[in-house]
């Protein structure tokens, strides 16, 4: 792959920046200079800025409003992006479910859901995961019993990401019991704040954030027009989606911002005389991981140039999951042993008692040790990988 950049693409990166700098609000920008945490309404915000832009979905064809870039031009956004420490997108409507209503949806549900996926007015979590079905995602007990022109749906789900700010859910139920675990899952698409029979229950993670939520179905009637796909079929359709999943758990826009910030703390920081980035010691373990981190991100724009050609995510998006966590989780380590003492601030400290970058890596650090479970434990990574690219008997 040539890595140069041709005039075309170096006019189109300028023109990038000069819209990030020109466009970024003050709070936005001051927590982007200073490492601050983005809260959900500041991403959103952001969100709605790159959609008047026309920018909000770098990866969706023009015919559906998205910016329809080849994948030179999403990289070099990216790249942008994590340059200027811009907010991060949710992934769950413009990463995930978006792309495929494209590919799966009916007419009726592109026109209905799409346009405020773009535009951020409707803000979507996913619903995979149940308390006895994480890992071994097929034998979840979510039921989805027909009546008239619904689905009742009655279960559990855990781990929904986020689900409190959530407008639209969508989830993977049980609508027969009969042939194969996999063969009896339908995906359906649930409003999660007007269904009677919906509740969300957020909890604590050891990060100290109500990132992640219990959602709970007692008789929630869903219209059988919100099903994607066949019945009985949505394990095809949730196979697709966390391949699109796994590709941005790979994380390489936030490994590179983590980066970014050891190197700001390491510069900051003076040991004996001399500073951090200074000591060879600390300078080898960074280059290690700017060099592991280098080939995730050319395993991700190798995911890219696939899905250009019309590609959906395969088994390399396993690949690119594993090594992309373990990246992030390396990192933060790094970090907290380049912050020592300094790294036992959090994020209820009082804001002018230390730099904003300190206040968040602890919660950040615990945070990400759950990235080797989520979206597909990386276990589970390595099975599909033994037998979808080795050709390796099932264990």
């Amino acid at each position: 792959m040539d890595m140069s950049y041709t005039p075309e693409q170096i006019a189109f990166r300028d023109e990038v920046r000069r819209f990030i700098a020109g466009a970024m609000p003050p709070e936005i920008r001051h927590k982007a200079e200073n490492g601050g945490h983005y809260e959900h309404a500041e991403t959103m915000q952001w969100h709605r800025i790159l959609h008047q832009k026309g920018w909000s979905a770098p990866h969706w064809p023009k015919e559906v409003g998205g910016a329809g870039w080849d994948s030179a031009q999403r990289h070099i956004f990216s790249e942008e992006m994590v340059r200027a420490n811009a907010p991060s997108l949710s992934p769950f409507g413009l990463t995930m479910v978006g792309p495929l209503i494209i590919q799966f949806g009916t007419d009726e549900q592109k026109q209905r859901f799409l346009p405020k996926i773009l535009s951020g007015e409707e803000v979507w979590c996913q619903g995979y995961s149940e308390p006895n079905s994480g890992s071994d995602l097929a034998s979840l007990q979510l039921r989805a019993e027909k009546e008239g022109d619904d689905y009742i749906l009655n279960g559990q789900k855990t781990w929904t990401s986020h689900a409190q700010y959530a407008d639209w859910i969508f989830v993977l139920a049980r609508t027969s019991a009969a042939g194969k675990q996999q063969e009896g899952i339908s995906f359906l698409l649930a409003d999660l704040k007007n269904t009677p029979g919906v509740e969300v229950k957020p909890f604590m993670t050891i990060g100290g954030t109500l990132a992640f939520s219990e959602t709970w179905f007692d008789n929630a009637r869903v219209p059988q027009a919100n099903r994607v796909g066949p019945e009985n079929q949505g394990w095809t359709m949730a196979k697709a989606l966390l391949g699109h999943e796994r590709t941005s758990i790979g994380g390489v826009a936030e490994s590179s911002r983590l980066l970014n910030m050891v190197r700001r703390i390491a510069r900051d920081t003076r040991v004996g005389g001399k500073t951090l980035m200074e000591d060879a010691t600390f300078r080898r373990r960074l280059a290690r991981l700017e060099i592991r981190l280098r080939t995730v991100g050319m395993a991700n724009l190798r995911t890219l140039a696939s899905a250009q050609l019309g590609h959906a995510p395969g088994p390399e998006s396993s690949i690119l999951k594993i090594a992309g966590t373990e990246v992030q989780q390396e990192i933060t380590e790094l970090a907290m042993d380049a912050m020592g003492h300094n790294a036992m601030g959090w994020y209820d400290s009082p804001t002018d008692a230390m730099p904003e970058y300190q206040l968040w890596m602890a919660s950040n650090f615990n945070y990400l040790r759950a990235s080797t479970i989520y979206g597909g434990s990386n276990e589970i990574q390595k099975n599909i990988i033994s037998k979808m690219i080795l050709g390796l008997p099932p264990s």
